[in-house]
């Protein structure tokens, strides 16, 4: 967030002591509790207001003088919960209307807030299973964790939908719901859905602006998820958006390739599996985005319903409003068919390799499209086409499996005629295929000779950051003064970035303090040299990289180590279902505070930083070479 105004000595003092005077009634409550752990489930639903002033007070983000009554009534609420919470009460839990809520995040353990909207029926029909639609904000670079509360506890929000659960993330501030703000919408449906009965076949998502931005990524990207997805205005893509090629502003080969990972017109083939309503007003530039999704939507032979604001700016327009309700209500009364009979799935890496029963555990070759068409042919067979794959999954949950259960149903892939695993009796059925010199076979489990990219083990870099992690620094004597110097103002860079763009305290420890707990739960981000920390000697004999006192070098790239460093992401050779990470936190952090759409990955899996320029990720010149890691996690040829 930007600078706020400076408080006075006697106001900032007073804030200050109330503000530790709650900290103190948490930390209370944690002993006084500590033997009955459901009621610990309920401390973030207080951590959160303390967390708001807290953090307002140590980052300078106050930035009206009216925001001090809010923080005082702020104070005085998270003191009513926490007394409330002594008495082993928590009447907020069943409250109807404005509802602010807290959870915590396992990427960092911060506490994260969340809004709800709860619909007065739930008071005398408590336990029936809902509706929720998810809204996603739009940018706002004074939405501190305060501000975001505040709004929570007195605006409902553009759309409150009868008897229906609205949610409000606050996504981790501004990064149009992606990485750790994507994690944060999708902990806290997941959380909002352990506290109230949610009807998971009608939960659609919305957004405006940067959240229709939001919304279009999360929409296209987890489209069987949804029964119905309605962004408005926002961006799609990155290329057109930011008109890159017209100012001849076109970044690295590998750069443009991980658009693959968030444009959200390379996956609108997804939208096939749910009701989508786009909105733009007739005269925001931010059309475009409805626009160039139209387009890419007609060459996956779909008609996106485009509901146009006349004569409307950057808002919503009454008349288009109540036409995008009744049409979502619509979706919504129906519901989502978890097991349709028909199902395409469009990928470019396998962080995103689900929709429906459908699911791509291996793909021939990273960001380039991957494709799958698939239709239940009668109850007895199953026929699929695809494209870039090579390890599926077919599998439908308990009950709701329509094949029938007293034999094998055929299984039919580019013509390759199979025989998919028996139904099980709970009528649920998961069947596994792998394609082998582009012949498909059906097999009991996947079995690897040797490392390979699967789903959650695949990069870039940055897909560290959408899962725990932890960084841990150098204690030893680094190879070069240089190397010393740059390793550890990028360590104080990241933990910076970390917390004042995605708003946690990243987890840290010392090399020496590293244990075989931290080694299972967690992606390590490890900081320095072979020399200067003890974790990365155990690695680097398994890492595909050459580090010594005077080169580096991986793949075909080589440099001198007295003024390179390596960057790179790579399964934990000391646990290959986690990653290791070399020198760096997420890429796009110099990008936080520009256009949302060039909040992208910067570098691919690897690259050789040179370490007497001023570091960035995004600059070439900081860069001697980029590339990414092949299907068996070995390098490609350098760009």
């Amino acid at each position: 967030p930007a600078i706020g105004i400076e408080l006075t000595g006697d106001v900032r003092t007073q804030l200050r002591k109330q503000t530790d005077a709650l900290g103190l009634a948490i930390d209370a409550l944690t002993r006084r509790h500590a033997g009955t752990p459901p009621l610990l489930r309920y401390l973030p639903d207080i951590q959160v207001y303390h967390k708001a002033v807290d953090w307002a007070l140590m980052h300078q983000i106050f930035f009206k003088e009216s925001e001090i009554k809010i923080t005082e009534e702020l104070l005085a609420e998270g003191n009513e919960r926490a007394m409330q919470l002594a008495k082993g009460k928590m009447p907020w839990t069943r409250a109807t209307g404005l509802v602010v809520r807290g959870y915590v995040s396992r990427l960092d353990d911060s506490v994260q807030p969340y809004g709800l909207v709860i619909p007065p029926s739930v008071s005398t029909d408590p336990w029936r299973k809902r509706r929720l639609d998810v809204w996603l904000h739009g940018r706002d670079n004074k939405l501190s964790e305060l501000k975001f509360i505040q709004q929570r506890r007195t605006s409902a929000g553009q759309f409150t939908p009868p008897d229906t659960i609205v949610l409000h993330p606050y996504g981790r501030f501004c990064n149009a719901f992606k990485f750790a703000g994507e994690v944060d919408v999708l902990e806290a449906l997941a959380h909002a859905k352990k506290q109230y009965p949610v009807d998971n076949n009608r939960v659609s998502i919305r957004g405006f602006s940067m959240g229709g931005g939001g919304c279009w990524h999360l929409g296209a990207h987890l489209a069987g998820d949804w029964v119905a997805v309605a962004p408005g205005a926002g961006f799609a893509e990155s290329l057109e958006y930011l008109g890159l090629a017209r100012k001849n502003a076109m970044p690295p080969a590998h750069e443009q390739a991980l658009w693959g990972l968030y444009d959200a017109t390379k996956y609108a083939g997804n939208l096939f599996n749910t009701a989508t309503v786009a909105y733009s007003g007739e005269i925001d530039k931010q059309k475009q985005a409805a626009d160039i999704m139209a387009r890419h939507l007609a060459d996956e032979g779909l008609a996106l319903h485009h509901v146009i604001g006349p004569d409307t700016g950057h808002k919503y327009h009454p008349a288009a409003k109540a036409e995008i309700n009744e049409r979502i209500n619509a979706a919504a009364a129906k519901g989502r068919n978890p097991v349709p009979s028909e199902v395409r799935l469009v990928t470019r890496t396998l962080r995103y390799n689900r929709q429906a029963w459908v699911r791509v555990d291996g793909l021939e070759a990273h960001w380039k499209p991957a494709r799958i068409k698939a239709r239940i042919a009668g109850n007895e067979r199953v026929e699929l086409t695809t494209e870039n794959v090579s390890r599926l999954v077919l599998s439908m949950p308990s009950g709701l499996c329509p094949l029938r259960p007293d034999g094998h149903p055929t299984v039919v892939i580019d013509g390759d005629e199979l025989t998919g695993a028996r139904v099980r009796t709970d009528r649920s059925w998961e069947s596994l295929f792998v394609n082998a010199l582009g012949r498909w076979r059906a097999v009991g489990r996947f079995e690897f000779a040797s490392l390979a990219k699967r789903p959650g083990l695949q990069g870039p870099i940055d897909d560290a950051f959408m899962d725990r992690f932890l960084m841990i620094r150098p204690t030893g004597q680094a190879m070069t003064r240089l190397a010393a110097q740059w390793a550890e103002a990028q360590l104080g860079q990241a933990l910076s970035d970390w917390e004042l763009q995605l708003r946690g305290k990243p987890l840290v420890k010392d090399d020496i303090d590293l244990t075989a707990a931290d080694i299972a739960d967690c992606n390590l981000i490890l900081w320095g040299d072979p020399k200067s920390n003890s974790a990365i000697a155990r690695v680097i004999d398994q890492l595909p990289l050459k580090w010594n006192e005077t080169t580096v070098k991986l793949g075909q790239a080589e440099a001198e180590s007295a003024t390179h460093a390596p960057v790179l992401i790579f399964p934990n050779p000391l646990n290959p279902k986690r990653y290791v990470v070399l020198n760096s936190g997420f890429t796009f952090s110099r990008f936080g505070h520009s256009s949302n759409a060039t909040q992208t990955p910067k570098l691919p899996d690897w690259a050789l930083a040179d370490m007497r320029q001023p570091y960035n990720a995004g600059n070439p010149d900081c860069i001697a070479a980029a590339g990414f890691f092949n299907e068996r996690w070995q390098p490609q040829k350098a760009e």
